[in-house]
């Protein structure tokens, strides 16, 4: 290569690098090597695939999804080539990725020896990381709502890897009462993530001897209370009525109960009231903390 075509490619990278004159990709595009840079994709139109350049000598490339569609935009390797980011689940990393919402963006590296690696992105939180939000709108960079939907596993190979390495994994007909775990979902084709929606999050026992039965994901039933009311008040069922709860500031958190046959099992033989059956209902109370409804959100990539 002469000086001349070693300034002009200079020229090039420099430009790219800036985003000077850089349209958004609104199509299927395979990259050249003087297509390096900074790449701005636009997917609002439909599904894109964006094919890396060879990684065969040092080039960086930053690409980035400009659109807040929900159409699917993957970023992947030419040929046989990987992507290395989440190593820790496949060492080789992967063949390809996607960038989830307007400004995600991934800058990547290559080795020249075949291989991309991940030098930055919009957003590092680790994969699989639940947290809560303070906007219902998903926020880019990879997050979806902690609803237990199902993901085909050949579009989402590391969160499968990651999975199954978790510790929390169950086959999909173990599903209830383990809705904070991964399922295997058809067991070939798909999985399932956790459900967290409309439930309180407790730290796992993990050997402290407390609960030490409890496994990563189960549910556990809240605390119920029983009551019965009539002539002389309401009360704990099997008490003497003297625990009035009148004043219960939350008085819908009691739901009423079909009233047993008198001797039944709600409440125990030998109690004074079951001489007024006549007057009396029969309630579980619910108790709860006061509490603050926010979005759960878990990281997909």
């Amino acid at each position: 290569m002469s000086r001349a075509d070693e300034l002009a490619a200079l020229e090039r990278g420099m430009a790219a690098v800036r985003g000077l004159g850089n349209r958004p990709l609104t199509r299927d595009k395979i990259l050249g090597e003087h297509e390096t840079g900074v790449v701005l994709v636009d997917a609002s139109a439909g599904n894109l695939t964006i094919t890396l350049p060879r990684a065969n000598k040092i080039m960086d490339v930053r690409v980035q999804r400009v659109d807040n569609a929900l159409n699917r935009l993957v970023i992947q390797a030419a040929g046989g080539e990987t992507i290395r980011f989440h190593t820790r689940l496949r060492a080789g990393g992967y063949p390809f990725f996607v960038l989830i919402g307007a400004d995600d963006f991934w800058h990547l590296r290559s080795d020249a020896a075949g291989g991309w690696q991940l030098m930055d992105r919009l957003d590092t939180t680790s994969l699989g990381r639940c947290v809560f939000e303070t906007t219902t709108v998903l926020n880019p960079g990879g997050w979806q709502a902690c609803d237990g939907r199902l993901f085909d596993r050949q579009q989402w190979p590391w969160l499968w890897d990651h999975a199954q390495q978790s510790g929390m994994l169950v086959a999909e007909s173990e599903r209830t009462g383990m809705e904070g775990a991964w399922s295997r979902g058809d067991g070939t084709s798909n999985l399932r993530i956790p459900d967290l929606r409309s439930e309180f999050l407790r730290c796992l026992d993990e050997g402290r001897g407390i609960h030490p039965d409890r496994r990563g994901g189960a549910l556990q039933r809240g605390t119920r209370f029983a009551y019965g009311g009539g002539a002389k008040g309401i009360g704990a069922l099997g008490a003497w009525w003297s625990d009035s709860l009148y004043q219960l500031e939350d008085a819908d958190e009691f739901v009423q109960l079909p009233t047993p046959a008198n001797g039944g099992a709600i409440y125990p033989a030998g109690t004074n009231y079951q001489n007024n059956t006549s007057d009396m209902l029969f309630y579980e109370y619910r108790p709860r903390p006061r509490n603050i409804g926010l979005p759960a959100r878990i990281k997909l990539i």
